[in-house]
């Protein structure tokens, strides 16, 4: 017998409108009903008519994402936010279309699929840009978006890490253990959060009366090997620097390379920091200090607002500023004396 919506009525003793919309996770039924419904509907093995719900509602119960290419195996950050988005959607009964494209036009072209081509509800969209065609695109048109970040025209809904209250506590965590000579490798200028995260770099530095040297700021490109090169460089200066923050942990695990490859200790000649706390961060050799954004809780959250926009709910708070949590970890040890 096919079990339907007024079979699961007739046991729950509800009208069929009530167990669709208990089905369906709307607000206006009560959470012990829907919970009962569930229930009827496992045990009953009820499998919803999803081409018709689809035809009726004009919705694909879709959610999309599109993550950078050279990113996508090497960046722990994106595999985190990733698992986060992919859980909260299943929760909320969407699924996740993923795809994986180079920066650029190819990337705009895929969120460009998958709004004309109807094949999403909502986007999640994450390292916003300064000035990002993405989410010009998505505003043009009316598409439900929720972004990690935010560029400098910020009238959407978002989450971001408050990057330069975190840089200016990283920097007095390293005043504290004697550095003075402090150095950072940036992300690349066309990311939102590096002017931000460098701003939080140089106020760190006036509040530890320390003028900023252009010889210890470079840029970096996010990988391991733009973090060992940029390190390389600096630690080769006739005055290296003695701490060096990288944007990202990815690219702080290439400064500890570089530092380990000049014959030298991470955390004793050098100190390292990075930025994000990705799983690998408290397992390298020694510990990595870093900044802890909450990434797979970014994920989840993102999904919980874009659901709320999808269900035609107005956001309580629409842009959300999280402060990162400094991990002090044996990467960051005291100046020398000798130094």
């Amino acid at each position: 017998m096919k079990i339907t919506l007024k079979t699961i009525a007739d046991e729950a003793g509800l009208s069929v409108t009530t167990v669709s919309r208990a089905l369906a996770g709307y607000d206006d039924v009560n959470e012990a009903t829907r919970q009962r419904v569930m229930e009827i509907a496992e045990r009953l093995g009820y499998q919803p008519n999803l081409t018709a719900r689809h035809l009726r509602s004009k919705q694909t119960s879709t959610i999309g994402m599109v993550i950078p290419r050279t990113a996508y195996f090497a960046d722990s950050f994106f595999m985190e936010l990733l698992a986060g988005v992919g859980r909260q959607a299943s929760a909320h009964g969407y699924d996740l279309l993923l795809s994986v494209q180079p920066p650029g036009d190819e990337e705009l072209a895929a969120y460009r699929r998958m709004v004309a081509g109807s094949r999403v509800d909502g986007i999640v969209l994450a390292r916003v840009l300064r000035h990002d065609p993405r989410i010009a695109y998505l505003q043009q048109a009316n598409h439900p978006f929720v972004s990690f970040g935010r560029s400098e025209t910020s009238d959407y809904p978002y989450i971001d890490v408050d990057g330069a209250r975190g840089m200016r506590r990283l920097v007095q965590h390293l005043a504290e253990n004697g550095h003075r000579r402090i150095a950072i490798i940036l992300s690349p200028w066309e990311l939102a959060f590096t002017t931000t995260r460098y701003e939080g770099y140089l106020e760190g530095l006036d509040a530890i009366g320390v003028q900023p040297d252009e010889a210890y700021v470079a840029e970096g490109d996010l990988t391991q090997q733009g973090g060992r090169d940029a390190a390389a460089r600096m630690l080769a200066l006739p005055e290296p620097p003695t701490a060096i923050i990288a944007c990202n942990d990815l690219m702080a695990f290439g400064v500890m390379e570089a530092v380990e490859q000049r014959g030298l200790r991470v955390g004793h000649a050098v100190a390292v920091a990075g930025f994000d706390d990705v799983p690998a961060a408290a397992h390298a050799i020694p510990p990595l200090t870093t900044l802890r954004q909450p990434i797979y809780a970014i994920g989840c959250q993102m999904v919980d607002m874009l659901v709320r926009l999808l269900r035609g709910e107005t956001l309580e708070h629409a842009h959300v500023l999280i402060e990162p949590e400094l991990m002090v970890r044996a990467s960051s040890g005291p100046q020398p004396a000798q130094a």
